[in-house]
């Protein structure tokens, strides 16, 4: 299980991540981020706000995904799931069944991303997960999934198809939300590596906290996260305009 939750978080996994800044590129750009104590100011507002949203969609989408979807479930994921549901065994009556779950909760990551750039982002990226996915994990309940999922939906059915649980869902979520955008200001900045490991690795108290909220609510995607940045998006949107971008986003 430990395996799969690295190989998930892992910047070398070939999803298309290494193409993306997470917002970074034009906050550099913009001179809001600059050094790494502006760096790690960009990082803890984008983990509170977007990787927040993520952690929670990430969750619910694993939490969504049954026993009989051909994946590998050791008891504790089914255990996990189990307590996701109502006392009756039933998922909550705001939440659909099935696979009209994971439709349900790929629109609801549509509604918490305000930006046209950031949901264009999170469907590329979704796509490339899931083609890596299906190879490393083939299982049935890939197609339960759109065309372009958004990236924390693709996550989290990513996460039920390993093996892993909701809670490893979030986990993963609320982690990749930083370290995309702390290795691209590494790269444009040119900054020393050692310190943006440092300003990351700084940050893992947050992380689990933002990750013990996003799975607190798997199978329940009514109360899910709806914070925000308005900054992140006006950030995206300049940056979708530009000619000049080193990142997709």
């Amino acid at each position: 299980m430990t395996a799969s939750l690295l190989t998930l978080a892992d910047s070398r996994l070939p999803a298309g991540g290494h193409a993306h800044s997470g917002g970074v590129e034009q906050a550099i750009a913009a001179g809001v981020v600059h050094d790494p104590g502006s760096l790690a100011s960009f990082l803890r507002r984008r983990l509170a706000t977007s990787g927040a949203v993520a952690a929670g969609l990430a969750a619910a989408a694993c939490a969504a995904i049954g026993s009989d979807d051909g994946g590998p479930e050791g008891p504790h994921r089914r255990d996990e799931r189990r307590s996701t549901q109502d006392g009756d065994g039933t998922w909550p009556r705001c939440c659909p069944e099935g696979d009209s779950v994971i439709a349900a909760l790929d629109a609801e990551a549509d509604a918490r991303t305000p930006s046209p750039a950031l949901r264009a982002a999170s469907r590329q990226q979704g796509r490339g997960l899931v083609r890596v996915g299906r190879r490393a994990w083939p299982s049935s309940a890939w197609d339960a999934l759109p065309a372009l999922p958004h990236h924390p939906i693709a996550l989290g059915v990513a996460a039920a198809v390993a093996g892993l649980g909701p809670r490893d869902a979030a986990q993963v979520a609320a982690y990749l939300s930083i370290t995309g955008p702390a290795t691209a200001a590494q790269r444009l900045l040119a900054m020393d590596p050692l310190t943006v490991a440092a300003v990351t690795a700084r940050l893992a108290p947050e992380i689990d906290a933002v990750a013990a909220a996003g799975e607190g609510r798997n199978g329940h995607f009514c109360p899910l996260s709806a914070a925000t940045d308005p900054l992140l998006d006006l950030l995206a949107e300049v940056h979708a305009a530009r000619k000049d971008r080193y990142f997709a986003s």
